[in-house]
């Protein structure tokens, strides 16, 4: 593997780039109290939730409230050569919003208006601040819903920079299938515009999809259309205990492999059962569990929930429980949800080493139990969840922040899991994105040529390399 060591990867090497007193006086000018100093307001927007440490705030962090906004502040950068970070609600995992070359914070979460809702083409255009639940607030009206839920209610900016997904995403794809078109202002600060409203196009490169998942190193997006579907006649959800996690990984082999149209399908360990129990106080049996919905007509979700329950009884399921109303939905999601906090508030005073990975759903029981082998093997306290119906999980271990060998321990788990995901046919990150913790990977998975060629198109589009330098590769 070409991946750094444990000790790289947890501090970052930072080559700050001087931050001159004309531009940060330039912006004061043109942003007056937008643009802050404050060092309380940029360490808020020098960290994430990443297990990076020791990388220096930002300068200075720029509110902008609309497209020229972020286009005068992309010019001003360009000029002076600043690096500049696009910033949401600051919930990246892989240390996406670290200044490890110095430079601005440009926070977009003031630019959080729907600016139309088309209901008749089932599609929605926003600005880069709206969360995904406040997209769901403004159409539910209409019978209408956006599928993509990573989980935290994460910005649609930030979603589409980091081509999210969830736990939607077996039946409802990725924010990739999910984004029609874009406005976006590049690295000089011009205004662009990317696709259409119409559902497809053969014109030209596809530079909507050049632009999710880059993370911020190509450009910022303004302006974001998306798809909306209509709300599901009927919608049910239940829960199903397991006496392994293989029990409930084959049962979702089989589930997939069969073509039931599953909506969600959730993996979640027998530790995160715990600590999900004690923290939304709730009393779900403590062992390897789904957690499924179905989505359709009220036959179609009854047919499909007889036949998961069918495989989930062939392979020792248990305690098949319905959430049969939507608050209890509500609730139950809620948990899945926060299983993340529940796993760290486990350990008190701990941090979070979390990683993910995908792989072909043929391969997800080789890939994952392998790796439940090691991590229990190793003695660091673990959590497991995974949007297992579509090949992706999530493993986050639960660290020590003041022990060198903890964290040795959890980062070359995280190598082995990578190392054997690419093995196997699958992606060193199914969701989080390469940030700074993937970077070492994205050459064994892609291949020199692959990344040499990303490489030339960042240089291509932002020579000077303002736009989030640092991230996905290293362009010297």
């Amino acid at each position: 593997m070409n991946a750094p060591t444990p000790s790289d990867v947890l501090r970052p090497q930072t080559h700050l780039r001087e931050v001159p007193h004309d531009f940060l006086a330039a912006l004061k000018t043109r942003f007056g109290p937008a643009c802050s100093t404050a060092l309380a307001v940029r360490e808020q927007h020098g960290r994430d939730e990443s297990p990076f440490t020791h990388v220096p705030p930002p300068a200075a962090v720029v509110f902008a409230e609309c497209t020229a906004d972020v286009a005068d502040a992309l010019r001003l950068a360009a000029q002076f050569k600043v690096p500049v970070i696009p910033f949401g609600v600051g919930s990246s995992l892989e240390g996406h919003l670290l200044a490890v070359q110095g430079g601005i914070s440009l926070d977009v979460s003031r630019m959080n208006r729907v600016l139309s809702v088309n209901a008749e083409d089932l599609t929605v255009t926003v600005q880069p601040g709206v969360t995904r639940k406040a997209v769901n607030d403004a159409v539910k009206s209409d019978g209408l819903f956006f599928p993509i839920d990573p989980g935290a209610d994460a910005s649609i900016g930030g979603m589409a920079a980091t081509r999210a997904s969830g736990t939607n995403a077996v039946r409802y794809g990725t924010m990739r299938e999910n984004v029609l078109a874009l406005e976006v202002v590049t690295a000089q600060g011009n205004v662009i515009r990317t696709g259409t409203r119409a559902k497809k196009s053969s014109a030209g490169y596809d530079l909507t999809r050049l632009m999710v998942g880059s993370e911020g190193t190509l450009g910022v997006m303004t302006e974001i259309t998306l798809k909306l579907y209509p709300l599901p006649e009927a919608v049910s959800a239940a829960t199903c205990s397991f006496p392994s996690i293989e029990a409930a990984v084959r049962t979702t082999i089989t589930t997939i492999q069969m073509g039931i149209p599953i909506a969600r399908c959730e993996l979640i360990d027998a530790a995160s059962v715990r600590a999900v129990n004690a923290h939304s106080k709730l009393n779900l049996r403590e062992e390897p569990m789904l957690l499924m919905e179905f989505h359709g007509s009220p036959a179609s979700v009854q047919e499909q929930a007889e036949l998961v329950q069918d495989i989930a009884a062939e392979h020792g399921g248990e305690s098949f429980e319905w959430a049969t109303t939507p608050e209890d939905r509500t609730r139950l999601w809620t948990a899945r949800h926060n299983a993340y906090f529940a796993a760290v508030q486990s350990r008190p005073g701990c941090r979070a080493i979390t990683t993910d990975t995908c792989v072909p759903i043929s391969r997800l029981a080789d890939c994952l139990l392998d790796s439940v082998a090691e991590a229990d093997a190793s003695g660091i306290p673990y959590f497991l969840v995974g949007h297992v119906g579509d090949g992706n999980f999530h493993f986050g271990y639960l660290i020590d922040p003041d022990s060198a060998q903890e964290r040795e321990t959890a980062e070359a788990l995280n190598h082995r899991l990578v190392a054997r995901a690419l093995a196997l046919e699958g992606t060193c990150t199914g969701e989080h994105g390469v940030g700074l913790h993937k970077m070492g990977f994205l050459r064994d998975e892609t291949g020199a040529g692959a990344v040499d060629m990303m490489r030339a198109i960042k240089q291509a589009l932002d020579p000077d390399n303002i736009l989030n330098p640092g991230k996905i590769f290293c362009m010297d």
